[in-house]
């Protein structure tokens, strides 16, 4: 038979599993958002820089090889920002998932008991 205050008790124990955790849900969101936001500020900057060197450029062969410089220094710094935000996507994931599992193991134990 179903025991109902165990139940009860265990849907309690979920749900502060579930509020307790929203905050290192909060703080994964917001070092997404800082580390984007530091990516897209440099990004600018260097972006920013790039083009004063190219105003000042003289030949086409200094012009191709800043080119060359700034296209190799771009790609590099979105592989490892691409990287970055995959870690911290893969961390915030994990996050979420973990009261889940709480829940999920919580109900299979009441609901095994209550069969046997």
């Amino acid at each position: 038979m179903l025991n109902i205050e165990e139940a009860n008790r265990k849907s309690k124990e979920a749900v502060d599993g579930v509020l307790k955790s929203y905050s290192e849900v909060a703080k994964g969101w917001q070092a997404i958002a800082t580390e984007t936001g530091e990516f897209s500020r440099k990004y600018v900057q260097d972006a920013t820089s790039y083009f004063e060197q190219l105003i000042g450029v003289r030949t086409i062969e200094a012009a191709l090889e800043l080119q060359t410089n700034f296209a190799k220094s771009s790609y590099e710094t979105a592989v490892a920002q691409t990287s970055k935000l995959a870690e911290l996507y893969s961390e915030l994931g994990k996050t979420l998932v973990k009261p889940l599992e709480a829940v999920a193991s919580q109900s299979t134990s009441v609901f095994t008991k209550s069969t046997l």
